[in-house]
């Protein structure tokens, strides 16, 4: 327990409650929301987004999936289909999983640059490997499970000693990222697929060059050995098609033609008997592998498909996609088992209803979420996805009745809360939404836009009342003063500007920044206009004047988000450097930093009792962090 004394009129304290994560794969699965928390966090709502591959444990039984924010892991078994475990320890994204043969080690690569290898039974951190020069795209082990390849950002593979994790090798000749790898049947050679559109082949011995393959016209995704050795299958992004090689000669055999997308992943069966491939255009298709005719596809999923994966019985399928789920499916059937979900695409705004009842929250994929937060289980109770594009900001009224929605669809939409219905659409913005909200009196909507303008809208007949113009970059985020009278509004064109909501008039521009801002709130008094962007530093304004007050430093990454604390004694930015700083508003004081996201930190809010902070990030999770 950690409390930090703030010298302010009164005695003020925060006290940051660390709660003991404890990971065992007896927990019921509701628990995994509290698995694995950063030191100050209570809660984690979602998953994170899918950032890499799923892969099938040996015997079957066990699914892991990697994600922005660690490795889950999944009991398949029927009728036992649950979380089991939440491993992290990198500090990027997971972009390839993979077993070892027998089953007791998994390996993780991560765009942070390190391979690490976990125990499968206990979940525990056994080794890392570090020499990659940047992010590490791929990874498998060999056959004999003696040592695994790595294929990485920096354009070269790496062998490693798969039991002491010692650098064995390395593998230079691709001019791009290698994004695929895979060892052949036998062990004795490597493939590697790259962003240079070409597969090269390895000797797994001595790491010499064998032979390239070329054709493909865009970026190498994936390539798979059939189990005979034979044949080898590789995916692009570009192509729409599969490519099939004689694994020994090089040479080409034929091209599977069918998907209407890009193919980010083949598999052979075990049985070696069919193809499967994932593609951008929602659809796993299965291929005859002899034959090459099309057997059949595999549909239900309403993202791409990022990652299929063959269990080693041959009985299940397993799919990933940037819908948000991973799909068991039965390959006698084709008939889809089971599902599990909770992953999310970048949350992109968050939003505490007036009472405190509700938390809202916007994500990449165009869907807004209601949570109900009185009972602690911050169950959904509302989803919304009539926007068609990217959700990028909400708020709610000051009476809670309402709830509007922004969109890179340029459209707002306003909602009833207590019903759910959609209320009506506000269309003028001929670019897409970046900010919206309310006045404090409820009477006004503001919206900005890509399109330059801020746009004032009448919350009650849903018609435009003043267009305001004068930035000449997009407008970026905006703030009712409490009294309803001004507005602020930030814009990348490096100015806030301060606006008179009667009059529709131009009031003052703060002094330039020197970079774009980001992100603009008042003070709850309504004395002072805090602002963050791409200086990394939260400045404070007095709001009468226009004069710079504060400057508030240690950020390393710009400033994505801002608020303060309903009683306004505290300043909260969240940031590009994935962490959040609180400051004590009458000190400028710096008080405490919350580190766990994995990616930008892009909205932030106070509960409206000031008890708790909750933070959505790009990584596609929601922090929630206890504040006294």
């Amino acid at each position: 327990m950690l409390t930090f004394e703030m010298k302010t009129t009164h005695l003020y304290l925060i006290t940051l409650f660390i709660p003991f994560a404890v990971l065992l794969s007896s927990a019921p699965a509701q628990d995994y929301a509290k698995w694995s928390l950063p030191d100050g966090a209570i809660e984690r709502l979602g998953k994170g987004k899918i950032t890499g591959n799923i892969a099938f444990s040996p015997d079957s039984t066990r699914l892991a999936v990697g994600s922005a924010i660690g490795i889950w892991i999944y009991d398949v078994r029927p009728a036992k289909e649950k979380e089991l475990d939440l491993l992290i320890g990198h500090t990027d994204s997971i972009s390839s999983v993979a077993f070892s043969p027998d089953g007791t080690t998994l390996a993780s690569a991560s765009w942070d640059g390190t391979v690490r290898l976990w125990d499968v039974v206990t979940g525990q951190h056994k080794i890392t490997l570090s020499a990659h020069a940047d992010g590490v795209y791929s990874v498998a082990y060999a056959p004999d499970g003696k040592s695994l390849a790595t294929g990485s950002r920096d354009k070269t593979a790496r062998f490693w000693d798969a039991q002491t994790g010692e650098h064995k090798n390395t593998l230079s000749g691709h001019t791009d990222i290698i994004d695929a790898i895979a060892y052949a049947p036998d062990g004795d050679t490597i493939a590697t697929g790259s962003w240079d559109k070409t597969v090269r082949f390895w000797d797994a011995q001595t790491g010499k060059h064998k032979t390239t393959l070329t054709g493909h016209t865009g970026y190498v995704y994936s390539v798979a050995y059939s189990p005979n050795g034979k044949t080898i299958a590789t995916a692009s992004g570009a192509d729409q098609g599969i490519w099939l090689w004689d694994a020994h000669t090089g040479k080409h055999i034929t091209t599977l033609k069918g998907h209407t997308g890009g193919i980010h992943c083949v598999v052979y069966s075990p049985d070696d008997k069919t193809i499967a491939t994932g593609s951008s255009d929602k659809t796993v298709r299965l291929w005859d592998s002899q034959t090459g005719e099309h057997k059949g596809t595999l549909k239900g999923h309403i993202g791409g498909i990022r990652s299929v994966v063959y269990s080693p019985d041959g009985k299940t399928l397993a799919t990933g996609s940037g819908d948000g789920t991973v799909r068991l499916w039965d390959t006698q059937t084709r008939e889809r088992k089971t599902a599990f979900s909770g992953y999310t695409r970048w949350i992109t705004a968050i939003a505490y209803s007036p009472d405190g009842n509700t938390l809202a929250s916007s994500n990449a994929n165009g869907v807004i979420q209601c949570r109900e937060t009185h009972t602690g289980a911050h169950k959904i109770t509302q989803v919304w996805r009539t926007h068609t594009d990217f959700v990028s900001s909400i708020a709610y009224s000051s009476d809670g009745e309402m709830l509007a929605t922004g969109s890179h669809d340029k459209t707002v939409r306003l909602w009833d809360t207590q019903t759910g219905k959609h209320i009506t659409t506000l269309r003028g913005h001929t670019g897409p939404i970046y900010a919206v909200v309310y006045s404090a009196d409820g009477k006004t909507l503001a919206t900005g836009s890509r399109d330059e303008t801020v746009r004032l809208w009448d919350t009650q007949t849903g018609q435009q009342k003043a267009t305001l113009e004068g930035h000449i970059n997009f407008v970026t985020s905006l703030a009712f003063s409490p009294n309803s009278r001004t507005l602020a509004s930030a814009s990348w064109d490096r100015t806030v500007r301060l606006w008179d909501t009667q009059a529709g008039k131009h009031i003052t521009t703060f002094p330039e920044h020197k970079e774009p801002v980001k992100s603009v709130v008042y003070s709850p008094d309504g004395k002072t206009v805090a602002t963050g962007g791409f200086d990394n530093i939260v400045q404070l304004w007095d709001a009468s004047t226009g004069k710079r007050v504060a400057t508030l430093s240690g950020h390393t990454g710009y400033i994505a988000s801002l608020a303060y604390s309903h009683d306004g004694t505290l300043i909260a930015a969240g940031s590009a450097d994935k962490t959040v700083r609180l400051w004590d508003v009458r000190t400028k004081t710096h008080l405490v930093t919350f580190s766990g996201h994995t990616e930008i930190v892009a909205s932030i809010a106070f509960s409206p009792d000031d008890t708790t902070l909750a933070t959505g990030s790009v990584d596609g999770t929601i922090l929630l962090w206890k504040i006294r």
